[in-house]
């Protein structure tokens, strides 16, 4: 096997990091990823120059985030702008930027790298790749989509380390783990004794791990998920009455306890708010919103997905913006929340003035571009305290989904992942459920045809419409756990551990010399 690895290193590296994306939903292989990342570490300690280590880890980079992000193709099925042809390239294109990630942890590793796989080296790669992971989710906007340690989410007792570490230092340890393996021929003592031992551990709390099961009062606030199983091709039909007839029908009836019953993202695209110009209604906003309302009891709130639009002084529309709408039984809006991380090439286009002439366009429909927000704030929803949002994407940003200043009691994540294939829907709830553990808080998503859920704060599905089913959830709504190491020290703790596993190698090295 070494010797192939030798004689095709290239090659090797893209199918190893083509296998390393399995380890994700909704295959969730993850001893796959673990073997993966073991074989093509070593394929990059024996890189005979930098450049070749360099190589060795873009090549990975582009075979991972081609599979992983697949269901990109997609979206280009769903806009008349540009060929849906173009689906098929997109993720090619994306991930030959991203692979700069793997290429930097590469390079970075090699540069410490000794005569053999030891344990400097090891180090190192983690470190690296934690540092890799957190600049590609900050730099040109981020895309933080599915880092190394979502594979665990599975293991609830392993994806449980996010709410003391966070996610990307969960990548890390995962990249030790995986270099651990093969040091295993070099010291197989101790390091046998050492993965001997943390397979116990994780036997052992795989079955003790039971979760928080809080008990439930009579009069305990309810939440009611609906999802009318909407394909994006159909969204249109929310112009009219079939759309709320379907949302309206998935609603229930009021009972003895108050609920909050949410509608997804991307299905609601009449405008409810008043005070616009009359040529953009399709319909008045006051019936809109009594079509909401009389839903409800007189405990009851609705937070729906929804568009508001920005003018100017002649009033003409200039911008638009995606937005959370909480409507109360006497069909007021009290509240509005807009997203503040928006999709680039999705909800509007970077560097209009070249891409424009070339013949693409964003793929969310409209001439106007989305405007973003102000931040992770929290709405307070009458009857149910504070209530943090994040509209589709912005969940999957980990560390920046909290307003820092008002601790919310549950996230509600409206989003529309109709776009996404069948691969996108379920990556999207398991990077879902490791917010809920990072943060301590119930995460609520709601979506038009899946997969709608709520996850309990230590990242349990409490219930859930699978994937191209049209449902709703009605549960108690779960309790936050009080405030984690992670949702008081954020990305910091990332930092942390990269510069002691860095420090680390650092100092073996030294001695060894």
């Amino acid at each position: 096997m070494i010797s192939l690895l030798d004689k095709y290193p290239r090659l090797a590296a893209l199918l190893l990091g083509a296998a390393a994306a399995c380890g994700f939903a909704p295959l969730q292989l993850w001893p796959l990823t673990i073997a993966a990342l073991a074989i093509w570490m070593l394929l990059v300690h024996r890189a005979p120059t930098l450049r070749a280590a360099l190589w060795r880890g873009w090549m990975f980079g582009v075979g991972h985030f081609t599979i992983n992000n697949n269901w990109f193709q997609h979206a280009f099925t769903f806009q008349d702008q540009m060929r849906p042809v173009l689906g098929y390239a997109a993720p090619v294109a994306l991930a030959l930027y991203l692979a700069v990630y793997p290429a930097l942890a590469a390079g970075l590793a090699w540069k410490i790298r000794g005569r053999r796989v030891d344990a400097p080296f090891v180090l190192a790669f983690a470190a690296a790749w934690i540092v890799s992971e957190w600049l590609r989710s900050v730099m040109f906007t981020g895309y933080a989509w599915d880092p190394i340690g979502v594979i665990w989410v599975p293991v609830q007792p392993i994806a449980a380390l996010s709410a003391w570490v966070g996610t990307y230092a969960l990548s890390g340890l995962t990249v030790l783990l995986a270099g651990g393996l093969l040091l295993l021929p070099h010291r197989p003592v101790p390091i046998g004794a050492a993965v001997a031992g943390l397979a116990a551990l994780i036997v052992a709390q795989v079955f003790s791990y039971r979760g928080v099961n809080e008990p439930v009062a009579r009069d305990t606030p309810l939440v009611r998920v609906v999802q009318p199983n909407v394909p994006q091709d159909e969204r249109g039909e929310s112009d009219g009455e079939m759309m709320l007839t379907r949302l309206t029908e998935l609603s229930g009836t009021p009972g003895p306890a108050p609920r909050l019953i949410v509608w997804p993202e991307g299905v609601v695209r009449d405008y409810f708010e008043d005070g616009y110009p009359d040529y953009v209604y399709n319909a008045d906003p006051f019936w809109l919103r009594w079509r909401m309302a009389r839903l409800l009891g007189p405990r009851d709130m609705l937070l729906t997905g929804g568009t508001a639009l920005q003018f100017d002084r002649a009033g003409t529309a200039t911008s638009a913006t995606n937005s959370v709408f909480a409507v109360d039984p006497r069909a007021r809006i009290r509240g509005r929340y807009d997203k503040a991380h928006l999709v680039p090439y999705g909800e509007y286009l970077p560097m209009p003035w070249l891409l424009k002439p070339l013949g693409l366009a964003r793929l969310v429909p409209g001439s106007l571009d989305f405007a973003e927000g102000p931040g992770p704030l929290a709405l307070d929803v009458p009857g149910f305290g504070s209530i943090g949002m994040q509209v589709c994407y912005e969940i999957i940003f980990s560390g920046q989904v909290v307003d820092p200043v008002h601790r919310p009691r549950v996230i509600f994540n409206p989003s529309n992942d109709a776009w996404f294939g069948s691969w996108g829907p379920p990556q999207h709830l398991a990077q879902a459920r490791m917010r809920a553990i990072e943060e301590g808080l119930p995460v609520i998503r709601a979506t038009p045809n899946g997969i709608s859920a709520v996850i309990a704060a230590d990242g349990r599905l409490v219930g859930t419409v699978p994937h191209q089913k049209a449902g709703a959830i009605e549960v108690p709504i779960p309790e936050a756990l009080p405030p984690t190491l992670f949702s008081r020290l954020g990305n910091w703790l990332a930092g942390i551990v990269a510069l002691l596993l860095a420090g680390a190698a650092i100092a073996i090295r030294r001695r060894h010399r």
